[in-house]
């Protein structure tokens, strides 16, 4: 009788222990909804060679913490600097016939020639007209001595002559401004192709320079290096993945819920997050952002439920956790690591 007495308050108290976890569970449960399908993602940037050619140097391993900006890799940079040699001639020699900066070009002298021989020719215009209209003068008037009977024939023949000579050296010196005008134009053109081979040739050389500059292989963001795969005296080629760098900073977590739990899931509600590899670590977050669709609907080959033999299956939709409070600075969430996450819906 007495051990039965002690027993029953042990497990009187033992049911109650129960009944208590049971209802924080059941309470627990309808406050919130969790999921293990979960895992720490993050911005992983590849770096990609924008030039090809043999690697001169490597300047970081694997797992290194590297700066924006540092030198990662370096190629052999001796045909580019040819290149850039080879387009600054070519720009000096566009910018001598082009002119500019205070210079005259050569394609701009032939203008100021054309010119200059065009305006001599309206000055000699102006004194031939002036001569041929002195000479029809000075022919009417023997014309009229000429029917008195007061000068010979050959004075009169003479004046014609004279009038017919500064009438045509006028028409010739007419058609050669002409001539000199079109000179002008063409001269005019040719300054305008000069200037559109100038702007080309600039053009090659920022290009000869912006080139070279992709010799130098940097950083694009802070972080640490992982699957490095460059080595000195690889040929590489443009687009080439050369390593990838996964940022320091950023880090989310992506939580694939049941389409049955996300009736009360909102954005900002707080986010308790267990991180597997740190034991008893503890994170928190809050609801960035619910996907658009579900994970289903990116995948290689997404499921087509128009066939006959259809099942249903309860389909997972991606949630994105911004990360608030990490474990500490020591314990660091690495992408791809599994969590499982509960979310305070109430």
């Amino acid at each position: 009788m007495a051990n039965r007495k002690r027993i029953i308050p042990i497990v009187a108290v033992l049911a109650l222990l129960g009944l208590g976890w049971a209802a924080r569970q059941w309470w627990y449960g309808r406050t919130h909804e969790s999921t293990d399908n979960a895992q720490v993602d993050g911005h992983l940037i590849p770096v990609l060679a924008k030039v090809g050619g043999y690697v001169a140097a490597v300047n970081v391993a694997e797992n290194d913490s590297v700066n924006g900006g540092q030198l990662l890799v370096k190629i052999d940079d001796s045909e580019y600097k040819v290149r850039l040699e080879q387009a600054n001639a070519d720009l000096a020699a566009a910018r001598a016939t082009a002119g500019g900066a205070g210079s005259t070009g050569q394609a701009q002298a032939q203008v100021s020639a054309a010119a200059g021989q065009q305006g001599a020719l309206e000055s000699q215009i102006n004194a031939a007209r002036a001569n041929a209209e002195n000479a029809r003068a000075n022919l009417g008037r023997m014309q009229e001595l000429a029917a008195k009977q007061i000068v010979s024939r050959q004075q009169l023949d003479a004046a014609q002559a004279a009038t017919d000579a500064a009438e045509a050296n006028l028409q010739a010196l007419q058609r050669q401004a002409g001539a000199a005008g079109a000179t002008v134009t063409s001269a005019e053109a040719g300054v305008r192709l000069a200037q559109a081979r100038l702007g080309s040739a600039q053009a090659s050389k920022d290009n000869a320079e912006l080139q070279l500059e992709y010799t130098q292989v940097t950083a694009p963001a802070t972080g640490f290096i992982a699957k490095k795969q460059v080595e000195v005296g690889q040929l590489v080629q443009p687009g080439q993945p050369l390593l990838t760098i996964v940022s320091d900073t950023g880090t989310f977590i992506t939580a694939n819920f049941k389409e049955t739990q996300l009736g009360d899931l909102k954005v900002g509600q707080p986010v308790a997050i267990e991180v597997d590899a740190y034991g008893k670590c503890e994170a928190r977050g809050k609801v960035e952002s619910v996907s658009a669709a579900t994970g289903a609907k990116f995948a290689l080959l997404p499921p087509d439920n128009a066939t006959g033999n259809f099942t249903k299956v309860v389909q997972r939709v991606p949630v994105r956790i911004a990360v608030t409070k990490p474990c500490s600075t020591t314990q660091l969430l690495r992408p791809g690591m599994s969590v499982t996450v509960h979310v305070n819906t109430k």
